[in-house]
């Protein structure tokens, strides 16, 4: 594992998410959970036909096209070539 990545890191990082999901889903109604994931959905749909019609999009310009922050975006947008969606 030459390419400087830390599997203890990488395990502690995977352990506190799981944890956090869980927590999240503990204190989360199941139905207000399904509104969250329809809507981040149709987020990830718009991105994807907005860089269809644009092309590419920088976290900014994505931002500012759909009222999300910088942070949501930059987020969004690496989600999204991460999963080849893009």
């Amino acid at each position: 594992m030459g390419e400087g990545v830390d599997p203890t890191q990488m395990c502690q990082s995977l352990v506190d998410k799981v944890a956090q999901s869980k927590q999240l889903m503990a204190i989360t109604d199941p139905d207000l959970l399904v509104l969250f994931e329809d809507w981040f959905e149709e987020l990830e749909d718009e991105i994807i036909t907005l860089i269809d019609r644009y092309g590419p999009q920088n976290a900014e310009e994505l931002a500012r096209r759909i009222g999300l922050s910088l942070r949501g975006s930059t987020f969004l947008l690496s989600k999204l070539k991460r999963e080849g969606k893009i």
